[in-house]
């Protein structure tokens, strides 16, 4: 029996903005990190999520993205004050982000801020990139958290703001979803529109299976296009 431990960690973090120009992180500060534990693919309880005290600005752009003020931040924690709780329980783990530079890089300037001498995270961790991810499964297609919830069919409406430990939890979902077995396609009909819904298999580790359509499902298919083809012109029969 195998009883070893698969342990990640699904993270995100907001902050007080971000350059557009040279270094993405330079002069910024994180003002919040979100963290979710997966153990054997199974979202746990045990979260880490703090918000801190940047004492500088927030830039007007990053304010409407996540609604955090300064004010609200001015009595939380700075960084140095929860960095040995993070890296414990960061250690020993994968950590799964969505577009990981971003993260990455802010976390990594962070920690150098507090000692010239310090490993990088993706030194001592293992990063999987959700993006990076999607951008191989779904080319050419949006695959922002939002877009991939939809695509997954993962329930988000609660997230009118950014929010570090939500989008967390999103990457978490997204991520196990992306990893697993697609276990049936459900196809219907309903007043001449194909409505679909997915069903997996996230016991599995493998990666997601193509579920190839039977040939009754593309006579159907083809059927259907070949009606669209009459209405007008049809870009899938070019």
């Amino acid at each position: 029996m195998n009883n070893k431990i698969d342990r990640k960690i699904a993270l995100d973090i907001e902050t007080t903005g971000l350059n557009h120009s040279g270094v993405l992180y330079k002069n910024h500060k994180i003002i919040e990190i979100g963290a979710i534990e997966i153990i054997n693919r199974k979202i746990t309880n045990n979260k880490f999520h703090v918000y801190l005290n940047p004492k500088r600005d927030i830039s007007t752009e990053a304010f409407k993205i996540h609604g955090i003020s300064r004010f609200f931040l001015e009595k939380k924690p700075i960084f140095s004050d929860i960095y040995l709780n993070f890296m414990e329980y960061i250690a020993n783990s994968d950590i799964i982000a969505h577009n990981s530079n971003f993260d990455i890089s802010f976390l990594n300037y962070e920690i150098k801020t507090l000692n010239k001498i310090f490993k990088k995270i993706n030194e001592s961790c293992k990063i999987i990139d959700t993006l990076k991810m999607a951008r191989n499964i779904f080319p050419g297609k949006k695959n922002s958290l939002d877009a991939l919830c939809d695509r997954y069919q993962i329930k988000y409406k609660n997230r009118t703001l950014h929010s570090a430990v939500i989008d967390a939890n999103l990457v978490a979902k997204i991520y196990l979803r992306m990893t697993c077995i697609q276990k049936k396609i459900n196809l219907n009909n309903v007043n001449d529109k194909i409505e679909y819904s997915l069903e997996y298999d996230s016991s599995l580790k493998s990666k997601l299976n193509i579920l190839r359509a039977s040939s009754k499902e593309e006579y159907k298919h083809q059927k259907y296009l070949n009606n669209m083809e009459n209405s007008g012109s049809c870009l899938w029969m070019t």
